[in-house]
This record gives C-alpha cells, sequence and structure tokens, in this order.
C-alpha cells in the first residue's frame, strides 16, 4: 500500500496560499525600487537644474528665464516629496506583507514537517514489516531443514 498524507489537499492549499503571499510581496518589492529609482532621477534633475541656475546667474538673463528655473526646480521638488511618501507608504506594505507571507510560509511548513514525519514512519513501518517477512521465510524454511 503506497504512502497517503491525509493533508495532502490542505497543504497544496497552503504552498498556494504562501507563493501568493510571495508574489506580492516581490511585487511591492518591485515597485519600492522603481519609485527609489525615479527619486534618484529626480534628485539628479534637482540638482542639474540648482546648477543651471548657479550658471545663468553669471550672466545678465531676464528674469522669466530665472522664474521658469525655479518653477521647474519647485516641481521636481514637489514630485521628489511625493514620491519619498509613496516610498514611505509601500515600505509600510511590503512589512505588513512580509508579516502575511511568513505566517503563510510557516503554515506550509508546519504542514511539510508533518508530511516528512509521517512518511518517516510510514517507510519505517514498511521495513519493519519487510523484515518480519522476511525473518518468517527464514524461520519457516528452517524448520523444513
Amino acid at each position: 500500500m503506497p504512502f497517503r498524507f491525509p493533508l495532502a489537499t490542505v497543504l497544496r492549499v497552503r504552498k498556494s496560499l504562501e507563493k501568493r503571499e510571495e508574489r506580492a510581496l516581490q511585487k511591492i518589492q518591485l515597485d519600492m525600487a522603481r519609485v527609489a529609482r525615479q527619486i534618484d532621477e529626480l534628485s539628479a534633475e534637482i540638482a542639474k537644474a540648482h546648477q543651471v541656475r548657479e550658471q545663468a546667474m553669471q550672466r545678465p538673463i531676464p528674469a522669466s528665464h530665472l522664474q521658469m528655473h525655479s518653477w521647474s526646480s519647485e516641481a521636481a521638488l514637489a514630485r521628489k516629496k511625493s514620491l519619498l511618501r509613496d516610498l514611505f507608504r509601500l515600505e509600510e506594505l511590503r512589512d505588513l506583507q512580509l508579516k502575511a507571507y511568513h505566517a503563510a510560509h510557516r503554515n506550509s511548513e508546519t504542514l511539510t514537517d508533518l508530511l516528512h514525519k509521517q512518511r518517516d514512519a510510514y517507510e519505517l513501518e514498511q521495513a519493519r514489516t519487510q523484515q518480519k517477512q522476511l525473518d518468517d521465510i527464514f524461520i519457516a524454511r528452517r524448520q523444513r531443514s
């Protein structure tokens, strides 16, 4: 008789839930990386805008150009602040999702451990049964001789 784990269906469901939680965690981490990259790009853009404004102030230019540089710099700074808020929100989501993933993994791992223990016990019982059969055959042959 082959080994049958009575909780196999539950284990499959738990493994499926664990994979789903892991994918959700990976998506959040990808979003965090994307936002962090955008923040870095904006920081470089802001630094370049300041440098251009400083260079422009070295020579005579119309005030409207200076105002335009100021507005674009302020817009980039506002976008950066918005992205920083988004990154903070994503970090909080990641922490929550990490807890959910760990819980799902723990549940799955518990059943996997139970599966291994039951399989080991089954294999041990099968080995004992097989050894008993061999012993019985040996004793029967010995008694005939």
